[in-house]
């Protein structure tokens, strides 16, 4: 059996080279020059693959590396504070998803520009103007606070941070582009 720090380990490298594959993977598909309406189907069934993948290694590294965080608050306090960032995260990724549909929310614009949406004022998007890569991130701080997990806090700052990133270099010059 390995050591307990030899597993929080490899759970932390997981998490880490699982979001590197979801935003890489994501990133190169979209930005490559010949993408056909025919390969939207293909892309999406492997980008929820990897996506699901991501979500499930952060929260085995939630669990795993449990109680690590020390906080100057109860724990009681530490789940409550946990539970209501991921509500709203959560309430708010899902509220964006639906405003945009399920086709956008898999950037379906990038292999059918001519058919692709404007830029959306409604729902979620009437206040913030990025609210799935903002305050749909809020989740990830949420589950790392609620087991108290220092990799996990870690963890979710570099996939937020890489979420922005892949929206400031892939997304955002594509939808740019796409609405001059």
């Amino acid at each position: 059996m390995l050591p307990p720090v030899l597993i929080q380990i490899a759970a932390f490298a997981y998490a880490i080279l699982s979001r590197l594959a979801y935003v890489l993977y994501v990133g190169i598909t979209l930005n490559r020059e010949n993408r056909e309406a025919s390969e939207f189907r293909r892309f999406r069934r492997v980008a929820s693959i990897v996506m699901n993948n991501d979500a499930a290694a952060f929260i085995l590294l939630c669990v795993l590396t449990r109680n690590t965080l020390a906080l100057p608050v109860s724990t009681t306090v530490s789940v409550i504070i946990g539970a209501a960032l991921a509500v709203v995260g959560s309430g708010t990724k899902l509220w964006a998803a639906r405003t945009l549909g399920s086709d956008a929310y898999f950037w379906h614009n990038f292999f059918d520009p001519a058919n692709a949406r404007g830029p959306v004022a409604t729902g979620p998007y009437r206040y913030v103007s990025n609210p799935m890569y903002t305050i749909g991130y809020l989740q990830t701080y949420g589950l790392a606070l609620i087991t108290r997990s220092l990799p996990g806090m870690i963890a979710a700052g570099f996939a937020h941070a890489a979420i922005i990133a892949f929206y400031r270099i892939v997304e955002k010059p594509h939808f740019e582009q796409l609405h001059r």
